[in-house]
């Protein structure tokens, strides 16, 4: 792949894949199915132990799986060399394993260099992610991970597993060791590149405020299965069983929207088509139960005018919000 090659999202198929792990008494994993479109940002949710790290590693390869397949735009990738696999997977961890002695440069310029890239195209893609990142490639290139926040060094992790433009990002409870103001904004900022690139990513955590505010699709996972893939909205509103309801706190969370009104939560319209109307001083828990019903966004009326609009991204950033 050369420097030059536009990032695009594969899709990732897998079916009946299982983990056990040696002595153990159970599968980590047990015979999941999953279809991740193209470009999508999937959320793999559950507490410690439940299979999810454990699944997302089967995607690299780092965790083998004890059978099953899995499959990247239709090719089975269980056959492909580990380590060529891998070169064309972005990933991200909480402990960011950067290399000490190299350079910001050199650390995002590893894979590139292992690709054979030239060395003119390399440096000028360094720069590209850190600008991506927002770590002023003059100021950041030649210093060294000791002389980084965790939240800059994280940033620089988030840039090397994205220096070969690779189609899958596969990210591992990666903002776990910062404090919450940067986490907010690490998490703002994937969002952001992941709009910019159409990557795809999969996405590992236990933090659910974390999973509703970053995922287009949430993965709850028990006991190395899963008990819910569906949207945020879809989860939360329509938990599948009362694991997930609890987990995700889902029976709280809808009392609490309905105390919410739609004009504490609108937003200009911005040129959105909002062609369904609620009034202004409807809940959000109605709000909610409309966007099920299809509508993308609603238009808010107060005294017969339109005066702004709400969407599920505004209903997610009440509630979490209404948390803090």
């Amino acid at each position: 792949m050369s420097a030059g090659t536009q990032s695009a999202g594969a899709s990732i198929r897998l079916r009946d894949v299982a983990v056990r792990y040696p002595g153990a008494d159970r599968e980590a994993v047990a015979g999941v199915d999953l279809d991740v479109p193209p470009g999508a940002f999937v959320v793999l949710l559950g507490p410690s132990g439940c299979g999810k790290s454990t699944l997302l590693r089967t995607i690299n390869r780092l965790v083998e799986p004890s059978r099953g397949r899995i499959e990247f735009d239709g090719t089975d990738v269980t056959s492909t060399d580990p380590q060529t696999l891998r070169r064309g997977i972005g990933y991200v961890i909480q402990a960011v394993g950067l290399f000490p002695h190299l350079t910001i440069a050199q650390n995002v310029a590893i894979v590139p260099q292992l690709l054979g890239w030239p060395p003119n195209e390399i440096a000028a893609r360094v720069d590209e992610l850190l600008a991506l990142v927002r770590l002023e490639p003059a100021r950041y290139r030649d210093r060294l991970p000791r002389e980084l926040s965790g939240g800059e060094q994280q940033r620089v992790g988030v840039a090397r597993a994205l220096a070969a433009r690779p189609r899958v990002l596969l990210m591992d409870e990666p903002f776990g060791a910062v404090d919450a103001i940067v986490r907010a904004a690490l998490q703002e900022e994937t969002r952001r590149i992941h709009a910019a690139l159409g990557t795809t990513i999969v996405f590992v955590t236990h933090d659910v405020d974390e999973a509703l505010r970053l995922a287009d699709r949430i993965v709850v996972m028990k006991d190395g299965r899963i008990e819910q893939d569906d949207t945020p909205l879809r989860t939360l509103a329509k938990p599948a069983t009362p694991y997930v309801a609890e987990l995700l706190d889902a029976h709280d969370a809808v009392r609490r929207l309905g105390l919410m009104r739609a004009r504490e939560a609108m937003v200009a319209l911005d040129g959105r088509e909002a062609i369904a109307r609620i009034d202004g001083g409807a809940s959000l828990r109605d709000v909610l139960s409309m966007l099920l019903e299809g509508a993308d966004s609603l238009a808010v009326v107060d005294a017969g005018q339109v005066v702004g609009a709400v969407s599920f991204a505004e209903v997610r950033a009440s509630l979490i919000a209404s948390e803090r």
